[in-house]
């Protein structure tokens, strides 16, 4: 691959961090088109406009985003597109959760400038990056493994719809946000609750925050389809 054509986005909400990372990424590769991204709405329209885009730098916190919802939702719809990520968050069973989500590397944001730049070259040549003192959990709960089983087969839609209920958005809202109807979005939720396996969506909220190990906001209870 050409450095020149190599295209990578730094996704974070703080703006002094997105500099630091763009130090790194042209130490690494000074001929790189860099963009910057400080919600997950700006990321998902670079991505529209820019198919070329390699690598997202994306943190696991950010407007429009929470846990692993944007990483699912990038696996699903830029399937050739690495993703990384990078977040304060750093015990094992998160970044464990990470490469199950199908990342390509995790990098703690305490890590030092020379660090990243072993960690974003490694990724650039095709490899995954993990800490070196990483220590993964040897026991896995098999609920959560068939919970996580599950909210890999919603559609990249499918995700996002979760990820508006999460933040408490009604149907009529989703719908005016994603430009479709309103009976789009009911579909929508009846087949999250359906492959989720649960009732409701404030029990669809419930079970992607126990996989993303955040506290995600409960959605306005009302409608339930």
């Amino acid at each position: 691959m050409s450095e020149a054509s190599t295209h990578i986005v730094i996704a974070d909400d703080h703006p002094l961090f997105r500099d630091a990372l763009r130090q790194a990424v042209a130490g690494v590769l000074p001929q790189a088109t860099i963009s910057e991204a400080g919600t997950f709405e700006e990321l998902t329209g670079l991505l529209e406009r820019h198919p070329d885009i390699e690598l997202i730098l994306l943190d696991l916190s950010m407007p429009g985003i929470s846990g692993f919802s944007g990483l699912i939702y990038l696996r699903a719809q830029y399937p050739a597109t690495a993703v990384v990520i990078v977040s304060a968050s750093d015990d094992s069973a998160t970044i464990q959760r990470a490469l199950e989500f199908g990342a390509s590397g995790f990098i703690p944001k305490r890590f030092g400038i020379e660090i990243l730049r072993d960690a974003i070259m490694k990724v650039m040549d095709g490899g995954v990056f993990v800490p070196a003192d990483l220590d993964l959990p040897q026991t896995v709960d098999p609920d959560i493994t068939r919970l996580r089983d599950r909210l890999v087969t919603l559609t990249p839609q499918q995700v996002r719809v979760l990820m508006m209920l999460s933040e408490g958005l009604l149907n009529k809202q989703i719908a005016y946000e994603l430009g479709v109807s309103e009976a789009t979005i009911k579909a929508h939720v009846s087949a999250i609750l359906q492959k989720l396996g649960v009732e409701s969506r404030t029990q669809a909220v419930i079970a992607a925050a126990r996989i993303s190990g955040h506290q995600w906001r409960q959605a306005i209870p009302g409608k339930t389809q």
